[in-house]
């Protein structure tokens, strides 16, 4: 078994899939309409074939406490993995992502968490 599809739930699809792809530099997997939404995913440029993260529409009721209550208690909707968290903190910082947390180290391991302009935080790490 193994992780196929993920999602965050996100305010705009199109906002979204701009600084998904833009700015976090995924591309996009899939972009089909689903009535007023889309099934809109993105892939790592490095493993096209690999998990697939849905840019999933927050339109259910429940969503925005959800996501409400994880940003206020500053915990991030998902992590990414990056080779060096201190050099994309500095390559997302310029082209002005917001962190709420700069690059920590503790122990064998480095975070960092942004907003993804779309209600999320995202944390990034690396693992040594």
């Amino acid at each position: 078994m193994r992780i196929h599809l993920t999602s965050v739930f996100v305010d705009d699809q199109e906002k979204a899939a701009r600084f998904y792809t833009d700015v976090l530099g995924f591309v996009t997997k899939h972009d089909v309409p689903v009535g007023e939404d889309r099934w809109l995913t993105v892939v790592s440029p490095e493993d096209p074939d690999g998990t697939q993260l849905l840019l999933e529409p927050s339109g259910h009721p429940a969503v925005q406490p959800y996501k409400t209550a994880l940003v206020e208690d500053g915990i991030p909707a998902t992590s990414f993995a990056v080779d060096d968290v201190a050099a994309e903190f500095d390559r997302l910082r310029e082209l002005g992502v917001n962190f709420t947390q700069e690059p920590l180290e503790m122990g064998p391991v480095t975070t960092a968490v942004f907003d993804d302009t779309c209600g999320n935080l995202i944390q990034i790490e690396h693992s040594k």
